[in-house]
């Protein structure tokens, strides 16, 4: 990773991620570890996507799927029984939700944070059925 990618990734992390952060725990109701691995979200010659990538793949869909899951109090009660950690990775560029898990507690995204930006949508649908199937 080039001097370009690390300043990204810095950018983000520090005028992006906290906002996100805490925009998660108030989706789920509650404060979940979140481990984001910077380092392989990092992608060589695409510094500048990560800002729009990393919300879009990310970010948005985790929020949105959250909001749908807790939409009622029995929503809210099991996702916080299950929920222990939220991992955010791109360990294989992988560029589908059906690799998406939650096992033993820990949700794991990884995705390649620039395949497939737009499709906000999908994720979320993908995150909703995976988290709906698993509480």
């Amino acid at each position: 990773m080039g001097l370009a990618e690390r300043r990204a990734l810095n950018n983000f992390q520090t005028n992006e991620y906290k906002t996100l952060e805490n925009t998660i725990h108030a989706a789920a109701g509650f404060k979940v570890k979140v481990t984001v691995d910077w380092e392989k979200l990092g992608t060589d010659g695409n510094s500048d996507l990560y800002k729009d990538g990393f919300t879009k793949v990310y970010f948005t869909p985790l929020i949105e799927a959250f909001k749908a899951i807790c939409i009622d109090e029995m929503g809210r009660k099991a996702l916080k029984a299950e929920l222990k950690e939220i991992v955010i990775t791109n360990s294989a560029d992988l560029y589908s939700p059906q690799s998406w898990t939650l096992e033993k507690g820990v949700l794991t995204l990884d995705h390649s944070p620039i395949t497939n930006i737009d499709y906000i949508d999908e994720r979320k649908e993908a995150l909703i059925k995976l988290l709906e199937s698993n509480l």
